[in-house]
């Protein structure tokens, strides 16, 4: 199942995973000191929290999360079919997950496409199987990791 993906950034972390845990009835998916996920299944959602990472109130970022890479594959294709412009990431260290990723690039906001490959990649370990992203060109990340707002998670890419 895919699901949008919102990355709000805020100034009291603990005062935002208590009110988006009141308002959707869910627990944090994952919290980190400066981070916070939920994965909500009504609406179909992954909000994400970022501290620290902009203005308060503001927009991170946007996306989908996608079940595979070859979902991942199959929306830079239907991209770049489009004639949009995109960027593809390939292992990616970011919010605290391994991920396979293609950003599409709007005129306001890119947009990213998504799989989570690992979800403890602070752990070392690869929990899951890897598809070979052979068709396109991948920035190079290799053993390297970034925070929420590197390049990784930009609020414009």
């Amino acid at each position: 199942m895919s699901r949008v993906q919102l990355a709000l950034n805020v100034d009291d972390l603990d005062a935002s995973i208590a009110f988006y845990s009141a308002m959707f009835q869910v627990q944090p998916h994952k919290v980190r000191s400066d981070y916070a996920n939920f994965i909500i299944t009504n609406p179909p959602l992954k909000l994400i929290l970022m501290a620290g990472q902009g203005e308060p109130g503001t927009m991170n970022h946007v996306g989908v999360e996608v079940e595979s890479t070859a979902e991942v594959v199959q929306a830079a294709e239907q991209a770049e079919k489009a004639g949009l412009a995109t960027t593809l990431q390939e292992k990616e260290t970011c919010c605290y997950a391994l991920q396979d990723k293609v950003w599409i690039h709007g005129p306001h906001v890119s947009w990213e496409v998504y799989t989570v490959l690992d979800e403890n990649a602070g752990a070392g370990s690869m929990s899951a199987p890897r598809q070979a992203l052979q068709a396109f060109d991948f920035i190079d990340v290799s053993g390297g990791s970034c925070a929420p707002g590197d390049a990784c998670c930009p609020t414009e890419v």
